[in-house]
């Protein structure tokens, strides 16, 4: 008789019209049977039961859970600017502008307003970039692997690649150069030891079956000591000599010099261009701080081949993804990029202004300002480090009080240093100081 007293299914449809509107008939009609199945199963156990009220409120607590999407905004308070994890390089409001442009409307993504016919989206982004870099010509595919995987297919299958052991990377998420040239069809050929790999190396390897010469960025690590590697120059002398194609992966795609605001000095793409790589390889969501995108720019003969190769449809990038990387690649050829690419703000941001915003915090928190260390991220200038201050809170559980960071409305992700939870504002835009704050003055002490 108890089990009785709950209200049906149907019953309970006829109180949820704001449900229905919400999430739609079928959704609503499961969660509330959901719903009262587990109430059957409390009272079977001696619970008691639940009003329609709550059974409609439990039903609408599983549809929460359900439909919210897995890929939500977080603040990174990390102080990691290209953060792998946390989606890389956030984009320029002028990006995300033109991005929903191209999303809303029907588009020129493979149309030819002059001739009144179809036209090609190779075409598009392929003058900024040649433009920005110096290079013939110009490619967009998905992402950076992809470029490789298509650039040694389009010229290297079943030929020799000559590439340094100390070249042979794993990056983030097993990426591996080998599996890549294994995959492409290309044989690697080895040169050199892991530390110390000469000019002589590539060009005593060189075989009526070579293709090509690879340069791989190192990525995310260093080899330090004694170590030997040849110059960019060295090896696009060796390439023409030789009349082969010299690949150059470089990774990042920095296009600004990265020694002006502190750091290292990353390899710049139009340093490959001009030293003679015929093509050139790197990702769009890194230093360049656009969308994830693969940029291969040489040569026009190499890049022809590339664009007529089947693999190239498989790896192309989308109407999105073109329209993002224009406003980003903008941004450059109006000399405004550490102004409007948020990648570089970050980089760029004074330390009077960091330590600003960091008191304004450790006051309102209760919390204490110390000196610490930015990183750029993402596989760009391993070792490599910004000063930086962050606010520091001491908290019973640095764990848990991360966990609660992480569980709010929009969550927050920070770090612990030296047993404190610790915030880098270099990370952190203005517009996310409120949420911010909501967020850790609610997860308490």
């Amino acid at each position: 008789m108890t089990l009785r007293q709950l209200p049906s299914v149907e019953a309970l449809l006829r109180q949820s019209d704001d449900l229905i509107a919400a999430y739609g008939r079928p959704l609503v009609v499961d969660a509330l049977r959901e719903a009262v199945e587990a109430a059957r199963a409390t009272i079977r156990n001696g619970g008691p039961i639940p009003t329609p009220a709550q059974l409609t409120d439990a039903a609408r607590v599983r549809l929460g859970h359900r439909l919210a999407p897995t890929l939500a905004p977080v603040i990174n308070a990390t102080g990691v600017i290209i953060h792998t994890n946390l989606g890389r390089a956030p984009l320029s409001p002028e990006a995300v502008a033109a991005l929903a442009e191209a999303a809303q409307h029907y588009s020129t993504l493979e149309y030819d307003l002059a001739r009144g016919m179809r036209g090609s989206r190779a075409a598009h982004a392929e003058g900024l970039l040649t433009q920005l870099t110096g290079a013939e010509a110009a490619l967009v595919v998905n992402n950076a692997a992809a470029g490789v995987l298509l650039a040694l297919t389009a010229i290297a299958k079943s030929k020799e690649v000559i590439v340094s052991r100390g070249q042979l990377v794993e990056i983030g998420g097993g990426f591996r150069v080998p599996d890549v040239m294994k995959q492409s069809g290309a044989k690697l050929v080895e040169v050199g030891t892991t530390n110390s790999t000469h000019p002589r190396d590539y060009a005593e390897a060189v075989t009526p079956k070579t293709a090509a010469l690879l340069r791989a960025h190192h990525s995310n690590f260093r080899i330090v000591g004694f170590t030997t590697e040849p110059t960019l120059d060295e090896l696009a002398a060796i390439a023409r000599e030789h009349d082969l194609p010299l690949v150059d992966d470089v990774g990042s795609g920095a296009l600004l010099d990265t020694a002006a605001f502190g750091l290292a000095h990353e390899p710049a793409v139009q340093e490959s261009v001009q030293a003679g790589a015929g093509l050139v390889i790197f990702s769009g969501d890194k230093l360049l701080g656009g969308p994830q995108a693969g940029i291969v720019v040489g040569e026009r003969s190499l890049i022809d081949k590339l664009k007529k190769h089947p693999l190239a449809r498989a790896v192309r990038a989308d109407k999105l993804c073109l329209a993002a990387l224009t406003a980003t690649l903008l941004h450059y050829l109006k000399d405004e990029a550490p102004r409007k690419i948020p990648v570089w703000r970050m980089i760029a941001m004074p330390l009077p202004e960091i330590e600003a915003r960091a008191n304004r915090w450790a006051q309102a928190w209760g919390g204490e300002v110390v000196d610490g260390q930015s990183t750029v991220g993402g596989g760009s200038l391993p070792g490599e480090t910004l000063p930086t201050k962050l606010v520091a809170l001491s908290v019973r559980s640095p764990n848990k009080f991360l966990a609660k960071l992480r569980a709010a409305p929009t969550p927050v992700i920070a770090r612990v240093e030296g047993d404190r939870v610790v915030f880098d504002p270099r990370t952190v835009s203005e517009t996310e100081e409120a949420e911010l704050s909501k967020a850790v003055i609610a997860a308490g002490r």
